[in-house]
């Protein structure tokens, strides 16, 4: 594995947890994007190759949606994979007795707890919210499923009321509870501090799901595994509400490359399910989104591009076979003499050093005028240097 970080990340001592559970919520709060809507073949195609990439738990769907979003949750019930299959739930038997039906192996169900929806959301009182949670737990605790509680907008919840609902929720045994950044409002610091309390309280695991809106989703879940918590929500391509969620490859790659935290994930496959995911839901990865963004092994500037040649990891962190991905050297205003030598080497043509130069001239005056160099019209630049020839 071909990769080269900070050596400075070796001198801070920094604990994770031993076990950390990802679960994948791409096919849930991904779809929620708007605009975005998967059908069962779609849904199957994803869930499939999250289940090849070794993700611990899948995140279906919401049955009580629509017909179609519990055909999707039976059809990836019944492909029998590796990873846990669990579902969105309200704290409503209704909800819960739907994803019984799907036969499913759990449940994360939420509820707002919050000042703010409490009031504007639901009009009820903390007393009577906590009762219909406790209540929904014991309901699905007594059908056997593994329960997580998700308290809904928790980074903005008075503490001493969360400590009161998650410990409630531990009383009656639920499986995980879950801090949910709603809106992403929260910091990496204050997102260490808030796990760091819940510790003190619980025995319970702790998840978490950050969303990206001041772009901290990445830093507020390392923060939070850093402070205790064990189980992290992601989407590919980072696709969720508003700004997203956490980006999976980027917590991966993450963990494994600057934290040294291998989850023994099929990483060669990321590249693969980043495109996947890209063309199912039609939202278009950012050309500078980390780890399978296009231009991150994108090559343009001389400077770069000469010790790219000589050794990729003069300008790369890790090299992108490593997860499927691959290089490219790009020709513009920034080429140099061995950018284009190496395309024309690429393409099996040999040019003079004249040549060379005047091609390389030519190169720069072309994507200066708008033109963006594609073979087409690197092929038209040679051929005005020296004569047809075929690319």
């Amino acid at each position: 594995m071909r990769y080269m970080v900070s050596p400075y990340n070796q001198q801070v001592d920094l604990k994770f947890p031993e076990k950390i559970t990802v679960y994948d919520t791409t096919l849930r709060d991904g779809e929620q994007t708007p605009g975005v809507c998967l059908r069962t073949p779609e849904k199957l195609k994803i869930a499939r190759k999250l289940d090849e990439l070794g993700v611990h738990q899948i995140e279906a769907g919401f049955p009580i949606v629509s017909n179609e979003e519990r055909r999707s949750v039976r059809a990836i019930v019944n492909e029998n994979l590796n990873a846990d299959i669990l579902v969105l739930s309200r704290t409503r038997k209704e909800d819960i007795d739907m994803a019984l039906d799907c036969d499913v192996d759990g449940i994360i169900t939420f509820m707002g707890t919050s000042d703010l929806h409490l009031k504007h959301k639901f009009k009820k009182t903390r007393a009577e919210i906590l009762n219909i949670c406790i209540n929904s737990i014991e309901h699905a605790k007594d059908h056997g499923l593994f329960v997580a509680f998700s308290a809904e907008d928790a980074t903005r919840t008075d503490i001493d009321f969360l400590k009161q609902i998650y410990k409630k929720a531990e009383d009656y045994g639920v499986d995980r509870v879950h801090i949910a950044d709603t809106v992403g409002a929260i910091s990496p610091q204050a997102m260490a501090y808030l796990v760091g309390e819940l510790k003190k309280e619980l025995k319970t695991e702790i998840s978490l799901h950050c969303h990206n809106d001041f772009g901290m989703a990445l830093s507020n879940s390392i923060s939070g595994l850093l402070a205790g918590a064990s189980a992290v929500s992601t989407t590919v391509n980072g696709i969720g509400e508003r700004a997203g969620n956490t980006s999976l490859e980027e917590l991966v790659m993450t963990l494994l490359l600057i934290y040294g935290v291998d989850l023994n994930f099929n990483i060669g496959i990321f590249y693969e399910l980043s495109r996947l995911v890209e063309e199912l839901t039609n939202m278009r990865i950012p050309e500078n989104k980390p780890i399978v963004g296009r231009n991150v092994f994108r090559h343009e500037s001389g400077i770069h591009v000469d010790a790219v040649i000589e050794e990729p990891l003069t300008y790369e962190p890790f090299i992108p076979e490593l997860i499927g991905h691959h290089r490219r050297i790009v020709l513009g205003k920034h080429s140099g003499c061995r950018a284009v030598k190496a395309k024309l080497t690429e393409c099996g043509i040999d040019v003079s050093r004249d040549e060379l130069c005047k091609i390389v001239e030519r190169v720069k005056e072309k994507r200066e005028e708008g033109k963006y160099i594609n073979d087409d019209v690197f092929n038209e630049i040679i051929r005005s240097v020296r004569g047809p020839v075929d690319i």
